[in-house]
């Protein structure tokens, strides 16, 4: 079968690296220096009795594969992934084949695939302690057990990922969408998830002022996990494109905060007082209670410190590479950073439940429109394409871009 396949060694990171500061980054996805190429790989077969087999319906191309194609992560995390693999994580399909333990689906059964490879999947027992308390991200066996290195499928050499026409997951991974809900929302159950869980690990009380830096796919879905979870609270936004401003807003923001006068409003709107330091930006004394940053480089960062308010909570969505950073901000005013990756079990309306179910229950029932989001679909032979169109969103008003497996 075809499958959209990355691979990267040294001598190859550092060539394309040195390469693309010239040419521009084309040499990271046409030439031979390119770290993604359509293969042909065998069609998958079951790992295990509790393992499926799914044919792929709509696999989304996340921010992250395009930083993982462009070499921008950090090597810090090298470790935990294995090449070559099969890319893509966001995947809505069908169940094909079942292995005899897998009593809760059927073939036929349409599913979204939560990508986290944990304990379970790798035949670890007992579990770790973030699987214990099911925060299957954070696993800390991910490059242990019986499969090689790997975080979550689409980094890993041994489950290929959702560019491809198959693949298999472990049950533990695998959530069936509800019934009246389409494929094409469905495929949005993975960037939701990671939304959702931001807003259930950093969750506002009534009456606070909440920022989002970013207006892309996450932003606009944490806007959205904030209005579906019925929190009554002032949300601003930063966001540069004109585009995405428009459709945030219509997600549920109040207004959208121009960068060259974010000071000024911050005090307009929380009430802060802002001061001039002898060099450098300016800082706020109040602000922001929560500040949710889906861009995560340098100057977001050390933007969000200065607008966050005493003991307020900065998440981190974003993932970027290495990043310099003035905390005088968190040690003056107390602040809490919290990392923002994958998702786990939450509490939602007095009930424990993993927070894929939550999103494809929310967008069942119409609370969260992330089907909306949807604005491109290319075929798996159009990759160079989907890239160009993601380098360029607001050029070709794209907000999510997926592959499509539909004939």
């Amino acid at each position: 079968m075809k499958a959209l396949q990355f691979s990267v060694n040294t001598a190859r990171f550092v060539a394309a690296k040195a390469v693309a500061a010239l040419l521009g980054d084309r040499v990271f996805y046409s030439g031979p220096l390119r770290t993604i190429r359509l293969t042909e790989i065998p069609e998958p077969d079951l790992p295990a009795p509790d393992w499926v087999k799914v044919q792929t319906i709509y696999c989304g191309f996340c921010g992250s594969d395009l930083n993982l194609i462009r070499l921008h992560d950090s090597p810090t995390a090298s470790p935990f992934t294995s090449f070559p693999c099969v890319m893509g994580h966001e995947i809505v399909g069908k169940i094909v084949e079942m292995g005899a333990d897998n009593s809760e689906f059927k073939t036929g059964d349409l599913v979204a695939i939560n990508p986290v490879l944990g304990c379970d999947a790798r035949g670890i027992s007992p579990p770790c302690p973030s699987c214990r308390v099911g925060r299957t991200g954070s696993c800390e066996n991910v490059a242990e057990g019986g499969l090689p290195p790997g975080m979550f499928t689409g980094v890993n050499s041994r489950v290929n990922g959702g560019f491809a026409p198959f693949l298999v997951a472990h049950k533990s991974q695998v959530f069936k969408v509800p019934q009246g809900l389409s494929s094409e929302a469905a495929v949005m159950t993975e960037p939701l998830s990671v939304a959702l869980q931001a807003v259930f690990d950093n969750m506002p009380l009534p009456e606070e002022h909440i920022l989002v830096i970013g207006g892309g796919v996450i932003g606009s879905l944490v806007i959205q996990s904030l209005r579906a979870l019925e929190k009554i609270c002032h949300i601003s936004l930063i966001e540069p494109s004109a585009f995405a401003s428009s459709l945030a807003t219509e997600m549920g923001a109040e207004e959208v905060i121009p960068l060259e006068k974010v000071f000024r409003q911050t005090s307009c709107i929380t009430g802060a007082k802002v001061y001039k330091p002898l060099l450098g930006m300016e800082i706020s004394m109040g602000g922001f209670h929560r500040i949710y940053d889906t861009v995560g480089n340098a100057q977001t960062l050390n933007l969000s410190l200065r607008l966050l308010k005493a003991m307020g909570t900065l998440s981190v969505i974003g993932i970027g590479g290495d990043v310099k950073l003035d905390l005088t901000p968190l040690w003056l005013k107390l602040q809490t950073v919290k990392g923002v990756y994958s998702y786990g079990i939450v509490t939602f309306r007095e009930e424990e439940r993993h927070v894929f179910d939550v999103a494809l229950q929310l967008m069942r029932d119409g609370e969260i429109e992330a089907e909306k989001l949807v604005t491109h679909r290319f075929r798996l032979e159009e990759y160079r394409n989907m890239i160009e169109v993601n380098k360029n969103k607001d050029k070709y008003r794209a907000v999510k871009t997926v592959v499509s497996f539909l004939e």
